[in-house]
């Protein structure tokens, strides 16, 4: 019979590593990438990552927040209809994703 474990871990306050666990680590990373074993999987070159496509089940954490924008922005988002928060949203990170496009 095989038992499931989950365990859950607060990324604000990671667990200490043991001194051997950083020594292990600080090892892999002075290692250079020429050492990689990939016999057991090919690496990933450019033409992987050409046809690579984002997460479909990525959903971004909502942050609750107040913003004070113009009475006449509001009722322009709102006169087209419910959801006028997930359009505003839309908005914003269309600006954001042009932004980092434009200045990687």
């Amino acid at each position: 019979m095989s038992k499931t474990v989950n365990y859950k871990m607060d990324l604000n306050n990671p667990p200490v590593l043991s001194e051997e666990q950083k020594a292990r680590l600080e090892a892999l990373a002075k290692r250079p990438d020429s050492e990689i074993d990939f016999s057991d999987i090919p690496e990933l070159d450019e033409s992987f990552w050409k046809n690579a496509v984002q997460n479909p089940f990525y959903k971004p954490t909502k942050q609750v927040t107040t913003v004070r924008i113009d009475a006449d922005v509001m009722q322009w988002l709102k006169a087209q209809g419910k959801g006028y928060q997930t359009r505003m949203n839309k908005i914003l990170r269309d600006a954001m994703l042009q932004e980092l496009k434009n200045h990687p």
